[in-house]
């Protein structure tokens, strides 16, 4: 997970990297609503607000909420 300023109006600098742990990965799935990683869209995707909110439950980590959040699936 990596999150850069809201709106991107302080430039495009990584302000938080998270690397989720592959025992964490079917919950973050399921909130995504992908049935694997291979219906995962390609680069990085935008949290909603609700995604965010629930992955941090699953993995039990507060998780920024002043930055637009992505996830993206390593290879």
């Amino acid at each position: 997970m990596s999150g850069f300023s809201k709106g991107d109006d302080e430039g495009d600098f990584l302000r938080y990297e998270l690397t989720v742990l592959p025992e964490f990965e079917a919950a973050i799935l399921n909130v995504l609503g992908w049935n694997n990683l291979d219906e995962s869209a390609y680069g990085d995707c935008l949290l909603t607000a609700e995604q965010i909110i629930k992955i941090a439950i699953a993995i039990d980590v507060q998780l920024p909420t002043d930055l637009d959040l992505f996830i993206g699936v390593r290879e």
